[in-house]
C-alpha cells in the first residue's frame, strides 16, 4: 500500500509541475482567455524589425500592453501592427509611437509618446505618427564607411 501512496504523491507533483509550466508558457506568450480589460489600437511601420507578437508596449518606461498582431500590408508594403492596451490608459489622438531598443544588446519594445490633444484615441483607432526601428548594423556600416557624415 505504501508504494501506491508514493506513486500517487509523485504523480500529483508531476501533474502540478506540468500545469505550472502551461500557465507560465501562456503568460510568457501573451495568451489570454476571455476579456482581460484591454482595447486594441493599430499602427503602420515602415520597418518593424525586432518586434514580434507579445513584444511589450511601454509608456514612460512602464509596460501598458503588448503587440497582438503583426502583418505585412500587401498594398503599402508596411508592417501593420495591432496593439493591445490596458483599459485604464487613455491616450490623446496625437500620440506618437516608436520602436525603441533596450540597449546595445537588449531587445526592442514599442514606445508610446502621448501628445497634448484634448481628444482621445478610441478602441480600434490608428496611431498615425510612427517611427520605425533603426538597424544597428546599417548604422555601424554607415559609420565605418564614412557615409554618415554628409
Amino acid at each position: 500500500m505504501s508504494e501506491n501512496t508514493t506513486e500517487v504523491i509523485v504523480g500529483t507533483a508531476v501533474l502540478a509541475a506540468a500545469i505550472g509550466f502551461l500557465i507560465y508558457a501562456g503568460q510568457a506568450t501573451g495568451y489570454s482567455a476571455g476579456d482581460t480589460g484591454q482595447y486594441d489600437l493599430t499602427a503602420s511601420f515602415r520597418s518593424a524589425e525586432g518586434v514580434n507578437i507579445g513584444t511589450d508596449v511601454r509608456l514612460a518606461g512602464v509596460t501598458v500592453g503588448t503587440v497582438k498582431a503583426l502583418d505585412l500590408n500587401a498594398e503599402t508594403y508596411r508592417a501593420d501592427t495591432t496593439l493591445s492596451i490596458a483599459d485604464g490608459i487613455v491616450l490623446p489622438d496625437d500620440t506618437s509611437i516608436a520602436i525603441a531598443s533596450e540597449g546595445l544588446l537588449g531587445g526592442n519594445f514599442v514606445e508610446l509618446v502621448p501628445g497634448g490633444s484634448p481628444f482621445n484615441l478610441e478602441p480600434g483607432d490608428e496611431i498615425i505618427d510612427t517611427q520605425s526601428s533603426v538597424s544597428l548594423v546599417s548604422l555601424l556600416l554607415k559609420f565605418v564607411s564614412g557615409n554618415g557624415s554628409e
